[in-house]
């Protein structure tokens, strides 16, 4: 029998290792892609440890920014980066305890599949974000070309057939860009439009690539972390297998997000 899938998150610093560090390379290109002019209010939602957060910083010259997030261990960590640039806030994406339109633009990284209300959420999103204001969002290509993730899966599949529907690619159908349309359209927004962002995640060695499963934040660490040793041996010498045979090695891999954006209707 297949060992528990867990999307709780606790731990900023392991998620930092395992996505995070791929998660601060996609966000400036999302949101060069978001061309927002400066002087604007921005809204994170999930805004984990930080990552978006920081680009939005760094690049967009923000009038204001406030990230909610309900991980205290992932609000540590963004506090820790952040200082006193935003305001952080605990908070569900289904109840913003903010304003009406009192934000500019709302976004939201690597979030929406965990959601579990995703109609409440982007709901809320419209009600904060002023009207003709923009609200986007991006998730991984679990089921296609998040490599890491994606070889992952595969090889535990097929060590235990029985934990097929642990797999992120099934698990997660949001994370398509037929999907997202259909779910931001749903919503009532207007001029829904998606891209793919594709980055490198050039992996050092294997252990590089391996030691991030065993910090348990997220479906596949936590499934990694829980197996029994013999079973986690045999993953890891699969992984090990497979990925000697990677077209270009370790350092070839790649990562893709999907990103959405839409207008709220004015």
């Amino acid at each position: 029998m297949g060992a528990p899938i867990s999307d709780s998150w606790d731990r900023g610093d392991p998620y930092e290792r395992y996505v995070g560090r791929w998660s601060r390379r996609v966000a400036p290109l999302f949101l060069d892609w978001l061309d927002i002019p400066a002087g604007r209010r921005w809204l994170d939602v999930g805004c984990g440890t930080g990552a978006l957060c920081a680009a939005i910083l760094d690049d967009c010259a923000p009038a204001a920014l406030v990230g909610v997030e309900p991980s205290e261990g992932f609000l540590e960590v963004a506090r820790r980066r952040l200082g006193s640039r935003a305001t952080l806030l605990p908070g569900n994406a289904a109840a913003l305890a903010l304003a009406p339109s009192s934000v500019d633009v709302a976004v939201s990284g690597l979030v929406l599949n965990f959601i579990p209300d995703l109609p409440a959420a982007l709901a809320e999103m419209t009600r904060v974000t002023t009207p003709d204001g923009t609200i986007a969002a991006y998730v991984w290509d679990y089921a296609g070309k998040m490599d890491l993730m994606r070889v992952f899966w595969d090889t535990a599949v097929e060590l235990d057939p029985a934990i097929a529907s642990m797999d992120e690619g099934t698990r997660f159908p949001i994370c398509r860009p037929d999907a997202l349309v259909a779910a931001f359209a749903t919503a009532g927004l207007a001029a829904v439009d998606t891209m793919a962002i594709d980055i490198p995640t050039a992996f050092a060695d294997f252990d590089d690539y391996w030691r991030p499963f065993l910090g348990g934040q997220g479906p596949a660490p936590a499934y990694a972390v829980a197996l029994d040793d013999d079973a986690r041996d045999r993953l890891h010498e699969r992984l090990r297998g497979r990925l000697a045979q990677w077209p270009g090695g370790l350092q070839a891999m790649s990562a893709r997000a999907w990103a959405v954006r839409a207008r709220v209707a004015g």
